[in-house]
């Protein structure tokens, strides 16, 4: 068993309140969740109305199949105009 992990720390672009930033990030996680099948949590910058993180993970057989879904969650998500990423990391275990 292999397990994936993605954390994206983010500039959410446009936000000027918690409420819009929020928005974002809810938006962002049911996206992630219905699309790709994976799990999703805000982990930090709870606080902060510009900024966001999620923490992503994944299960799998093979390690090449958990890095491959979990790359192409982090290629979905530097694709989104409504954020920009500053930090990505990736860890298969």
């Amino acid at each position: 068993m292999r397990i994936g992990v993605l954390r994206v720390y983010f500039r959410v672009l446009g936000a000027s309140s918690l409420k819009e930033k929020r928005m974002v990030v809810r938006s962002l996680k049911d996206r992630l969740m219905s699309r790709f099948n994976v799990s999703v949590a805000e982990i930090g910058s709870n606080d902060k109305w510009q900024a966001g993180e999620l923490g992503i993970a994944t299960v799998g057989n093979e390690a090449k199949f958990v890095s491959s879904a979990v790359q192409t969650v982090k290629n979905f998500l530097m694709m989104d105009p409504r954020i920009s990423i500053i930090e990505a990391d990736i860890e298969i275990l």
